[in-house]
């Protein structure tokens, strides 16, 4: 298959999913990739869909300097200084997954929220690996806005964004959607823990330290596999999204 081909079907896939998993807010959010074997030029979601409804040949083609070069429609405002300045500033980030999800989102709308290391998935899985960004500046409407959250994401592969949101990268969409599933998990895990009143478990740092290096430091073998069957699932309900 061609790789844009293929490219197309996996953003779109991971949109339809991440609207079931209850991660789309509205018509908002955005979700990126580099085109395969480009430096120029990205996939990114068209303003004004859901994303339940979004199919492979809806995603646009945009140009370093936000022209649409293939598709209808146009991109959400702050997705061209959010994706391309993420793009082009952070070599790992060939994908870009912003969304506004609750659980996650929740966790940067308090007081120096953090993702805390009570679970096997907040130590191992995403460890040190997240980057927060504490400082609230309003809508990404310029590209200074775009270039500090790329300087805040720095290294890592995922962004806490205060007041405002999550952002999720990978080398491949499969990676970054893998990870932004299970950041989702594991703030609904710490959400409901807090919510029973009594003292969070915590992992002590040497276990923690452990457990991410069983985990591989972040390399998730069955991120691919997990994907996979994810699609194998809309191939069976929404076969749609392939169109």
């Amino acid at each position: 298959m061609d790789a844009v081909r293929e490219a197309r079907l996996d953003l779109a896939a991971a949109l339809r999913l991440a609207a079931r998993f209850d991660m789309q807010e509205g018509i908002c959010n955005h979700f990126s990739f580099m085109v395969p074997g480009r430096e120029d030029c990205f996939l990114v979601n068209p303003q004004g869909l859901l994303w339940s409804e979004i199919t492979a040949s809806d995603l646009l083609l945009l140009g370093h300097d936000g022209s649409v070069i293939e598709g209808n429609g146009t991109p959400e405002s702050t997705a061209f200084f959010i994706h391309w300045r993420i793009h082009r500033a952070v070599p790992h980030a060939r994908a870009v997954l912003h969304t506004h999800m609750p659980y996650a989102t929740a966790i940067t709308s308090i007081a120096g929220g953090r993702i805390e290391p009570i679970s096997q998935n907040a130590v191992g899985r995403f460890g040190d690996r997240i980057a927060y960004d504490d400082e609230f500046n309003g809508f990404v409407l310029d590209e200074s806005e775009g270039d500090r959250m790329a300087r805040a994401l720095g290294n890592k592969s995922v962004l806490l964004l205060a007041n405002h949101g999550v952002i999720v990268t990978g080398l491949d969409i499969a990676t970054a959607f893998d990870d932004l599933y299970y950041l989702e998990r594991t703030a609904r895990n710490q959400w409901l823990a807090a919510a029973m009143g009594r003292p969070l478990r915590v992992i002590s740092p040497e276990i923690a330290r452990k457990t991410a290096q069983q985990y591989g430091n972040g390399v998730n073998e069955l991120a691919r596999p997990h994907f996979d069957a994810l699609k194998r699932l809309l191939d069976r309900e929404e076969p749609q999204y392939r169109d």
